[in-house]
């Protein structure tokens, strides 16, 4: 379950109760079961924050939205300074491919959040994808939070 991504390392805190291993989210402050896509996760939060800036404050782990009268998690959603939000993340175990169909998970989520920034990741293969003009734009870079922001 704990294996190497392709992130930078992310000082996690584990526990182990029951013979179960929990991880601490930083973002919901409190402990998690350790299931591989929340080894993935987990981490992208820390390099959210400490690599590209974004304030822990601004990072919903697990947001809960609607969409067509069902209720639906998106990873992690990311908030502007002004409430509204700014980027989804969709994770994937390792073991998962990001594929159409993960990419079709996300569009569905953002026909309701509209955010103008998304990440697809399986913590071993990432995608960072920017609204420009009227279609979503594949980038090679990583944004830090005060280009997303101005």
């Amino acid at each position: 379950m704990i294996v190497p991504l392709n992130l930078p390392p992310a000082d996690l805190k584990l526990t182990k109760k029951g013979g179960k291993v929990f991880v601490w989210c930083m973002a919901r402050k409190m402990n998690l079961l350790l299931t591989p896509e929340e080894w993935v996760r987990q981490h992208l939060i820390h390099f959210l924050h400490f690599h590209k800036s974004f304030p822990i404050s601004l990072i919903a782990s697990e947001y809960t939205l609607k969409l067509n009268d069902l209720q639906k998690r998106s990873d992690i959603v990311v908030f502007g300074k002004n409430g509204e939000p700014l980027l989804i993340v969709e994770c994937k175990a390792t073991t998962v491919q990001i594929n159409n169909e993960t990419l079709f998970q996300i569009a569905q989520y953002n026909s309701t959040l509209k955010v103008p920034h998304l990440i697809l990741s399986n913590g071993l293969d990432h995608y960072y994808m920017k609204w420009e003009g009227n279609e979503f734009v594949l980038s090679e870079q990583f944004p830090d939070f005060n280009d997303l922001t101005g």
